[in-house]
């Protein structure tokens, strides 16, 4: 099917910027992903400008260089604030701040490129790409992590009714409307944004994260100095790995861990979050002896930290689904671990899961449900090798970093071509196509 570009137009070179608050060292799970994309973009021919943050999510690291290259990739960054960074409202403002730098940087003409990807994350910065579009006529796609005002009124920070709420989705629809296109992360997300603006439909294209299969891969426990090192060899070990925040369900979590502590099984929680010092403290208050907290891991450990386990763990809260799209479901499939997903019903995680055969789904609040399944698992050591090989085949067919760099790739080349001729516009819904779910024919 012809999308009414001609050759030229398509194969035309352009360069991208990518304005992102986290970004390595820093151990935000979305700057991580964000540098794989760069990189594999880069590796596409594409020259990437990233302009960030210094390291803020988490300060084992206290400062990165101002300016670093890597191939095609050039990463500048500003300096960070951390004004309460551990409060909700102190991460606003820090973020406020950010998108102030992100702004006096961009009115350089060389820091612009030929289109702009603008993140999530602060939730308030595609505010930056409309304003940008409208100075200088750049190109914008926005890229949604998570789905703001909603994730703060579904956690009670403010009213649904509250006239910010109503400015701010009003605002959004504007931005949403002029950008090229707009990315979410999964099927629920799409679903809700289109809810707010249904105009916009056939600019929303949903991009699942990734895992590198080549790079996490398969380890045998008792090969693994991780799981050597942390005494996780030798009984049945279930993983939490990553934020522990209020948008994750560990409640149920910690009921499960209550009815299997008479169990050989025991539960490891890496990383931090505005949960995670309340979870430990409710554990050693209950005298739970099952469990292990463990600080964010470097880069250099997550193959060997996500391969300690037998069973990986995903969560979210209820109220929760489409507005946040857990990154750390596709690690655990490239680990090729089972994985037990926490979530409402309808949740498209449980539809992954369910169409990789990696696993099982648990509502919100069925910790026996939960507890039965691992220790069902902890019976079968062959169920947990079948599982998790299916998932890391899953995984390898639709979400890899080369598979969704293509996807950016042509998203982004199509947002510079439709700007530059917007009589191909109205195409460019003919010829996208939803990345979930794939099936590879055999």
């Amino acid at each position: 099917m012809s999308n009414g570009k001609t050759p030229a137009q398509h194969n035309r070179p352009f360069k991208l910027s990518i304005i992102t608050q986290f970004y390595p060292p820093d151990y935000a799970a979305t700057g991580q992903l964000i540098e794989e994309l760069a990189i594999q973009l880069g590796q596409l021919g594409l020259p990437v400008q990233v302009f960030t943050g210094q390291p803020s999510y988490a300060f084992q690291k206290k400062s990165a260089p101002a300016i670093e290259h890597s191939g095609q990739v050039v990463v500048k960054r500003s300096r960070a604030t951390r004004i309460w960074s551990k409060r909700i409202r102190g991460k606003a403002l820090n973020g406020l701040l950010f998108c102030v730098r992100s702004g006096l940087y961009l009115l350089k003409t060389g820091s612009r490129g030929d289109v702009l990807l603008v993140t999530s994350a602060p939730p308030f910065l595609p505010v930056l790409g409309y304003l940008v579009n409208k100075v200088f006529g750049l190109p914008y796609v926005c890229l949604l992590y998570d789905l703001y005002p909603d994730v703060a009124v579904e956690l009670n920070v403010i009213s649904r009714h509250h006239w910010l709420v109503r400015l701010w989705d009003a605002l959004n629809c504007r931005i949403w409307q002029q950008a090229q296109q707009v990315i979410v992360l999964s099927p629920s997300m799409k679903d809700r944004v289109v809810a707010k603006c249904p105009e916009i439909t056939d600019k929303i294209t949903v991009i699942h994260n990734w895992a590198d299969p080549n790079w996490i891969v398969p380890i045998a426990k008792h090969q693994n100095w991780f799981a050597k090192a942390f005494n996780l060899v030798d009984s049945f070990t279930v993983l939490y790995s990553g934020n522990m925040g209020h948008c994750h369900d560990v409640e149920t979590i910690l009921e499960a861990v209550k009815l299997l502590q008479q169990e050989p099984v025991q539960f490891v929680f890496i990383g931090n979050g505005a949960k995670n010092q309340l979870f430990q403290a409710q554990v050693q208050q209950l005298g739970l002896r099952n469990c292990q907290f463990l600080p964010y891991q470097n880069k250099q450990n997550l193959p060997y930290s996500l391969t300690a386990c037998d069973l990986s763990l995903v969560s979210v809260s209820p109220g929760m689904e489409g507005l946040v799209a857990p990154s750390k479901l596709y690690a655990a499939l490239a680990a090729a671990r089972p994985v037990a997903v926490i979530c409402e019903q309808h949740s498209y995680l449980r539809a992954i899961v369910a169409e990789a055969q990696c696993g099982d789904g648990f509502c919100n609040g069925d910790a026996a449900g939960l507890a039965a399944f691992i220790l069902r698992l902890a019976a079968d050591t062959q169920l947990v090798q079948q599982m998790g090989l299916a998932g890391r085949r899953y995984l390898q067919d639709n979400f890899t970093p080369d598979l969704i760099a293509k996807q950016y790739s042509d998203l982004l080349r199509d947002a510079v071509v439709n700007d530059l001729d917007p009589s191909c516009s109205g195409n460019v819904g003919q010829v996208k196509r939803e990345s979930f779910p794939i099936r590879k024919e055999t």
